[in-house]
């Protein structure tokens, strides 16, 4: 039987067992989900948050993880700015980066969603308003998100992903994670 975990990995947290970058510590995966033989399917950036699943069967990880398979992966975004009618038009139709085309993505401007706090907190700034959105991508570049909405003028300032496939966050706390049957 494949295990599968779903962890709500939280801010500043690496997306793996080990460290092996700066000589400063920092948190990993190992610090949170106490449980052998299981590796991240896919990653979250340290200043993301969000699921990430973790399983044992190798085939699982490659299916949820390679972008061929295309399973979708649902972000609420905070951006800062109020995204025009234009904006999110480019993301439907995906947006030209250095690395060359996205894929198209399903967004619509949300109400800010009931999350946890963040620590440390997003930065405020009384003159420039920020807006949420959920938005679905089915390919998993690095930081594809966050270049995604910079490249349509509105900077990612918080990124959690909500939903991998079937699998959302619903009930999991922040550093919390839940074994499926």
């Amino acid at each position: 039987m494949s295990r599968v975990i779903l962890f709500n990995k939280p801010y500043g947290v690496l997306s793996q067992f080990t460290d092996r970058g700066t000589d400063a510590a920092r948190a990993t995966l190992s610090d949170y989900v106490p449980v052998p033989h299981v590796y991240p399917a896919g990653r979250l950036d340290r200043d993301s948050e969000g699921l990430l699943i973790l399983t044992d069967d190798g085939r699982l990880q490659a299916r949820i993880a390679a972008p061929r398979h295309k399973m979708p992966k649902t972000y609420l975004v905070q951006v800062e700015g109020e995204p025009d009618a234009a904006s999110l038009d480019a993301l439907r139709a995906g947006v030209l980066l250095r690395d060359g085309p996205t894929r198209p993505a399903e967004v619509r401007r949300i109400d800010p969603p009931p999350l946890w706090p963040r620590d440390p907190p997003v930065r405020f700034r009384k003159s420039v308003p920020v807006y949420w959105l959920r938005l679905t991508i089915r390919e998993g570049r690095n930081r594809q998100v966050r270049r995604m909405t910079a490249a349509v003028g509105y900077p990612t300032l918080r990124l959690v992903r909500w939903r991998i496939g079937v699998w959302t966050l619903e009930g999991l706390a922040p550093g919390a994670w839940r074994e499926l049957p």
